[in-house]
């Protein structure tokens, strides 16, 4: 068991002069997961990071692998929130294809801890078997949460079955091995909770969550392609489960910002990230370079905008723009051994992948980087630094 290295948290809060103060959670351990808390922001966190079993090739460049269906899910239906067209709905990325553009994440083994400067992998830990899943290729836009929104109509619509959101093509559809859980016995994921629809709140004014920051509009403007922030992990959760997938796993999302046995520095390969967003949206350099965060969404990009940061698979965005939420309970150190599993039983913080558009040090947008600083990611909170990407069965 490696214990993961924490970096300050509060990187996108110094640029942005936000408080860095945020509430605890009350009681979040147990499978119910909740955590109180307000509007809280978030910092240039952690990239999602794996590392492979077998030898390590080192940072090969990455143009994106293999193609996707459009918008489909890994079962081939279309997702719901891209079920009709318009705005950060049906012309993401340069081509202007779906928003709900699902890719390929073939499984294997691999080393969550590493590092790697461009001449392969070396300091290597943490093994993980990560089985074959899909994972969209673009973040949630504004537009494709509109929709969710609209399904949930103020608490009087939709919300997730019980023990849904489960990886079902896993274990005879009980889904993820608990790696949390205390034996004896071999626990599963519990998917949806009936209590965790208490924590979905999707009003104008909790989806505008602090001042300047919040990408949501009241009705449909030019955010629509903006990735959506501001949720908290329920309702990322409930998002992903109502448009037919689920949440990631951090061994999952790893597995593809690392490009499997490449082990790669970056999901694209070594090369430095540089200032002209075309590999990742950091440091506040979007859209101008300039570096300079004023305190508003301007810093934040469409989804897909630096094409040449896709991984290995063709995922965009997997490292800078916006953190994501994952499914796991945020840990100090890994869970050994880890095969098709998830920290599930008892936490209080979720974990949180990669930097985001406002964080500064280069390292978190590394592939292997954990940022271990829980205190923004109580599974209730919000921030503007959050968003959500999908999984879905292969």
């Amino acid at each position: 068991m490696k214990t993961r290295t924490t970096f300050p948290f509060c990187l996108a809060i110094v640029c942005l002069s936000v408080a860095c103060g945020s509430s605890s959670p009350s009681g979040g351990s147990g499978a119910g997961g909740s955590g109180s808390g307000g509007a809280t922001s978030s910092g240039g966190s952690n990239a999602g990071g794996t590392n492979a079993g077998g030898a390590a090739t080192g940072g090969a460049s990455g143009t994106g692998g293999a193609s996707g269906t459009g918008g489909s899910t890994g079962s081939g239906a279309t997702p719901a929130s891209c079920q009709s067209g318009g705005p950060g709905v049906s012309d993401c990325g340069a081509s202007g294809e779906s928003c709900c553009m699902s890719l390929k994440v073939p499984g294997g083994t691999f080393y969550r801890t590493y590092t790697n400067d461009g001449s392969g992998a070396k300091n290597t830990a943490d093994p993980a078997t990560v089985s074959d899943f899909s994972l969209d290729k673009y973040m949630v836009t504004v537009g494709r949460f509109r929709k969710f929104v609209t399904a949930w109509d103020q608490g009087s619509g939709y919300t997730p079955d019980v023990g849904s959101g489960k990886h079902t093509h896993l274990n005879n559809g009980k889904g993820l091995v608990d790696s949390g859980a205390p034996g004896p016995g071999v626990v599963y994921e519990t998917g949806w909770i009936e209590s965790y629809n208490n924590k979905l709140n999707l009003t104008n004014d909790t989806l505008q969550c602090q001042s300047d920051l919040f990408v949501w509009t009241n009705s449909p403007g030019n955010n629509e392609k903006l990735p959506m922030n501001c949720v908290n992990w329920f309702e990322a959760y409930a998002f992903c489960i109502w448009d037919g997938g689920f949440l990631a796993s951090e061994a999952e999302y790893e597995l593809a910002a690392a490009g499997g046995s490449e082990q790669r520095r970056f999901p694209w390969g070594s090369t430095e990230p540089g200032k002209d967003n075309k590999y990742a949206i950091w440091n506040c350099d979007y859209p101008d370079g300039s570096g300079t965060c004023d305190g508003t969404i301007r810093n934040i990009a469409p989804v897909g905008t630096p094409l040449l940061g896709a991984g290995k698979w063709g995922q965009l965005d997997l490292v800078g723009n916006l953190q994501q939420w994952l499914l796991d309970y945020l840990l100090l150190a890994y869970d050994n051994p880890s095969v098709d599993s998830a920290h599930l039983a008892s936490g209080s913080a979720r974990t949180p992948r990669d930097g985001s558009y406002a964080g500064t040090n280069e390292a978190t947008l590394e592939s292997s980087y954990v940022n271990n600083d829980g205190s923004r990611f109580y599974p209730a909170n919000r921030c503007p630094s959050c968003g959500i990407r999908c999984a879905r069965t292969p």
